[in-house]
């Protein structure tokens, strides 16, 4: 169904790529509302231009904050072409019927930069009126509006599509179909969303709402696989610094998270340097050292098969030595502390591999998926264990207890039913996403057998408690000297008794990390 358009309301922030729209529309006899600076733009051009004050019998009020929330304006908006009624209360009460609303929305986001940059230090009060002055009403109700009544008139939300409503005008001489409204409709909600969601996150700094969309949105090469779309919602800027490569996949994505939240349990400023590889969103090496580059050899001796084309994270700058052991395997993405020039010039070597610095981490709170067809958000598994509590034959050593938090952790990352094998703070082998626990420990124990490892005096960790004491014996049989697990199965008894029996140490934190 076409629409001729026969009048436009055009108020924007931006007026950068206006000037070509409002001459076609002029050339088309087309008859232009406007408000402030844009009515001012307008008539600089020497183009007629009917102030929205002539409609409303109101000025601009309030320093500007009302000058559009007015029933003439949103009854030319939302003012059916087809229901005799609204028809008539239109002409009872004079409202001309608006075709073509093209409105932008105060720069928000960009005034919240301004106002969290260093020349705003000490001035929090000052920088918050800034900030609130730029949370637009009546630009988002217009927009609302305009989209909701697509079946008559047509919105344009951004100047990005400026161009495109040129080439449309001219080609289909000033008339539009109900195709071509429908989708500027869909981008008019998606900016008013992008919008909203800023504001959100600006008075809920760290949290995410249930299936919160962020303010950036980055179309992908595709999906899990090339058939699916991918789209990503949010701001890398903010968490990285992207120094080289191809643009991030949706896996990329998805590996990516998952190598932060574990090297986010390490810092920059941490003793130890910690060395990590993702594979599909499990770990297949870890390791801390004194030095990045004995972490990264450490790392990659855990399971050098998987490392092939995964996720690496550290938690230290990398240095040269490091740069050239790892120039040495293939894999997608890197992601560290910073990096030493001489080392980057080594990396930058092959033209897609990408590399990132972590600046910050990730603040958010929650975890969001959609199933169903709903929502389920959670707050973040954080924490390590709720309670240390000694329960086996024997005391843990510090050097056990070291590994055992280390497992912990490293178990905690893992996709359940998950085991963790960790002999001097190095993964010696890993069991995940199993049906049953047994499974998991022997998928460990064998990973650590195929390369290699010596598993007497090693620790396993548990990410949920063992509901017998069958794995508790077979890591025994297999070397492993101590346990770490959550507690809270009815038979807690039967594999505590098994380590006093054995002199194994156990110890139960009170806290699982199910990963599913």
């Amino acid at each position: 169904m076409q629409k001729k358009i026969g009048a436009a309301l055009i108020s924007v922030f931006y007026k950068d790529g206006l000037e070509p729209v409002v001459k076609e529309l002029n050339r088309l006899g087309i008859v232009i509302y406007s408000t402030g600076g844009t009515q001012k733009f307008i008539e600089d051009l020497n183009i007629p231009c009917v102030p929205v004050e002539s409609l409303t019998s109101y000025p601009s009020i309030l320093g500007g904050r009302v000058k559009t929330l007015h029933p003439a304006v949103f009854g030319g908006i939302l003012g059916r072409r087809d229901v005799d009624q609204d028809i008539a209360e239109m002409k009872e009460y004079k409202i001309p019927a608006i075709d073509l609303v093209i409105v932008d929305l105060y720069p928000f986001e960009e005034t919240l930069a301004q106002a969290t940059s260093p020349s705003f230090a000490g001035k929090p009060e000052e920088a918050e009126k800034m900030v609130i002055e730029k949370i637009d009403i009546g630009g988002p109700s217009m927009i609302r509006a305009a989209a909701k009544n697509h079946k008559d008139l047509l919105v344009v939300a951004a100047k990005d599509d400026y161009a495109a409503l040129v080439n449309l005008l001219q080609t289909q001489n000033g008339e539009t179909t109900l195709e071509q409204r429908r989708a500027f409709a869909a981008k008019a909600f998606e900016v008013v969303m992008h919008y909203d969601i800023a504001i959100s996150n600006y008075f809920n700094p760290g949290k995410v709402a249930p299936l919160q969309l962020s303010a950036t949105k980055q179309v992908l090469r595709y999906g899990e696989n090339p058939h699916q779309e991918g789209i990503f919602y949010g701001d890398l800027q903010q968490v990285f610094d992207k120094l080289h490569g191809k643009e991030l996949s949706y896996n990329n994505l998805v590996d990516v998270d998952a190598a932060v939240q574990l090297i986010t349990e390490f810092s920059a400023d941490d003793k130890d340097a910690v060395f990590a590889i993702i594979k599909h969103t499990n770990v297949c090496g870890v390791a801390a050292r004194s030095t990045l580059k004995e972490a990264w050899d450490a790392a990659l001796a855990g399971d050098p098969e998987s490392a092939f084309g995964g996720v690496l994270v550290c938690n230290k700058k990398v240095d040269k030595a490091t740069a050239e052991a790892i120039n040495e395997i293939f894999f997608e993405v890197l992601i560290a502390d910073g990096y030493n020039d001489d080392a980057l010039a080594i990396l930058q070597t092959k033209k897609n591999r990408i590399l990132l610095t972590l600046k910050q981490k990730p603040t958010a709170t929650r975890q969001s998926k959609t199933v169903l067809n709903g929502v389920l958000s959670q707050e973040n598994d954080k924490g390590n264990f709720a309670e240390w509590k000694e329960v086996g034959g024997r005391e843990t050593s510090a050097a056990e207890k070291d590994d055992l938090s280390f497992a912990n952790i490293v178990c905690k990352h893992l996709k359940s039913n998950a085991i963790a094998l960790v002999k001097n703070r190095q993964l010696a082998g890993k069991g995940c996403g199993q049906t049953s626990r047994i499974d998991s420990l022997r998928q460990a124990i064998d990973k650590a057998k195929q390369f290699k490892f010596d598993l007497n005096g090693a620790v396993l960790a548990s990410d949920a408690f063992f509901p017998f004491n069958d794995c508790v014996q077979i890591a025994h049989q297999a070397g492993i000297a101590a346990f770490i697990q959550p507690g809270g199965s009815i038979r807690d008894k039967d594999s505590i008794d098994y380590c006093v029996e054995n002199k194994l140490a156990m110890i139960i934190t009170g806290l699982r990390h199910f990963k599913h």
